[in-house]
């Protein structure tokens, strides 16, 4: 009896031997798997850039017309509206719009209460053979090109005929528009820039008109008065006869206002705010990320000007997961 007991016994602690065995390799089991799943989770996968050394530019963005170019010093105005020289009736027009006409061309003639064109042209003609065989004064032959010149609106420069207003039989006054012409290679954008970031423009600063392809050009005016309607300084840059740009189009510019040569550049993507509200970059040390505190300047086509302790030309620094990227977290480049 005695026996079995001490049997019975032996079964029940190896039993209870073997029960807390499978339960301390499965806690194990689970533990290590704990383990492996964070080990797992600290490596992201990222996608890295290089610092570089570049030319960046600082803007200023605006929208403006294109138009013809104003007068300057030596040369005209490269637009003009022309109106009837005198009251009368239209007799001929002698161009059409879109034509090419050349300064002093006669674009149309008309008739008058007291002459008609062709009247006054035979005038002129006879008063011209007169003077040369000295049987007429200078105030004859002065007033019959004067009496001419009335009745002619002639085109005071170069360019294509825009608009024309007015057909044969028309009426028209002194202050009857008839016409426009514009030099298609003597044109200008103007804008109106904020006067608070107008403050440091002046004529010569680059401009660039984003067109396709764009199309660059200089500052040639800044106006030294703020406009109070609404608060904007007219700039003004003559366009390359080559443009391809036509009156009336409404575009976008950029003036740049400062360049810094040989800067120190990040990828875009990879200057990120952490949640003190520093920017940074993480630099790839090994299979590491080490976030890098950086000020930040001019930002241009997808690259940061940046500056920071230990930061040089070719540092790998993470890009696409940049983001929320723990400190010195593990990581795992990808392409």
């Amino acid at each position: 009896m005695k026996s079995k007991q001490v049997v019975i016994g032996i079964i029940v602690l190896l039993c209870a031997g073997l029960g807390t065995y499978a339960l301390l390799k499965s806690h194990g089991a689970a533990y290590a798997s704990d383990d492996e799943a964070e080990t797992t989770t600290n490596v992201v996968s990222v996608q890295v850039g290089a610092l570089q050394r570049m030319t960046l530019r600082n803007y200023v963005t605006g929208y403006g017309t294109v138009g013809p170019a104003p007068a300057t010093a030596t040369q005209p105005a490269a637009g003009a509206q022309l109106a009837a020289p005198s009251a009368g009736v239209v007799a001929v027009v002698n161009v059409v719009e879109g034509q090419q006409v050349e300064k002093g061309d006669v674009l149309m003639t008309l008739n008058s209460a007291t002459a008609t064109a062709n009247y006054a042209e035979q005038e002129l003609e006879r008063q011209k053979t007169l003077y040369a065989r000295q049987n007429t004064s200078l105030k004859n032959l002065q007033d019959a090109e004067a009496q001419l010149a009335s009745l002619q609106v002639v085109a005071p420069l170069s360019g294509i005929v825009t608009r024309l207003n007015v057909k044969p039989g028309a009426a028209v006054d002194l202050s009857m528009v008839v016409a426009d012409v514009i030099d298609l290679n003597r044109l200008a954008v103007s804008t109106g820039i904020p006067a608070s970031e107008a403050g440091d423009l002046k004529p010569g600063e680059e401009v660039q008109v984003l067109m396709q392809p764009p199309v660059a050009t200089t500052l040639s005016f800044v106006s030294p008065a703020v406009d109070p309607n609404n608060g904007t300084m007219l700039a003004r840059a003559l366009l390359p006869a080559d443009s391809g740009l036509r009156p009336g189009l409404f575009v976008q510019l950029k003036i740049v206002t400062a360049v810094h040569t040989n800067c120190l550049a990040a990828p875009e993507a990879s200057v990120v705010t952490d949640i003190a509200g520093q920017s940074v970059v993480s630099l790839v040390n090994g299979d590491e990320a080490v976030q890098t505190p950086v000020q930040t300047g001019f930002r241009e086509n997808g690259w940061v000007e940046v500056d920071g302790s230990g930061l040089k030309e070719g540092n790998s620094v993470v890009t696409v997961g940049a983001y929320g990227l723990p400190e010195k977290t593990k990581i795992r480049v990808t392409q």
